[in-house]
């Protein structure tokens, strides 16, 4: 940034945060034989199993917010490598439901506690996970995530010039 301008926007924070996450979760997790969004995908699975529920495919990536399209191709990948199960949903021929496998579950476990043990490296200038002001940022975060927005026009004149 030049000395000139006001500094970087929200945007280009949040950008940056979000890559500088992914990256770091992508290490972490790779001698586990998973990626960021791998670990996404069985991490929630875990918690949608342990609350009795078996997910169609649209379902986890409604939760993940990642594309359905996305979500089949890592499910696929993910039981190639034998940590998930997909099978047809009895009720809508059209759904596949997805499940851990043993082997799935326990690196799942393995990969949540290396995955909390960054966060809290992540938290600790907010005072860790627990603090006040982790709570305040996960409340600032949720409220954004939570705001609808509407896709602008390619030619909008009001994005033109700005940065993510």
């Amino acid at each position: 940034m030049s000395k000139g301008s006001p500094g970087p926007t929200p945007g280009f924070l949040v950008w940056r945060l979000a890559n500088k996450w992914r990256v770091a979760v992508d290490r972490a997790v790779a001698p586990l034989g998973l990626t960021h969004a791998q670990y996404s995908l069985v991490a929630s699975l875990y918690g949608m199993q342990r609350a009795g529920e078996r997910p169609s495919q649209r379902r986890l990536a409604d939760h993940t917010g990642l594309e359905a399209l996305y979500v089949s191709k890592l499910a696929r990948a993910l039981e190639s490598a034998g940590l998930i199960e997909r099978t047809r949903d009895p009720r809508d021929p059209r759904a596949v439901q997805l499940a851990l496998t043993e082997q799935g579950r326990a690196v799942t476990r393995q990969a949540i506690a290396v995955v909390q043990e960054l966060l809290q490296q992540l938290l600790e200038p907010l005072g860790g996970l627990d603090a006040p002001r982790t709570r305040a940022f996960t409340e600032e975060l949720t409220t954004l995530l939570d705001a609808p927005l509407a896709p602008s026009l390619p030619n909008d004149e009001s994005t033109q010039g700005t940065t993510p």
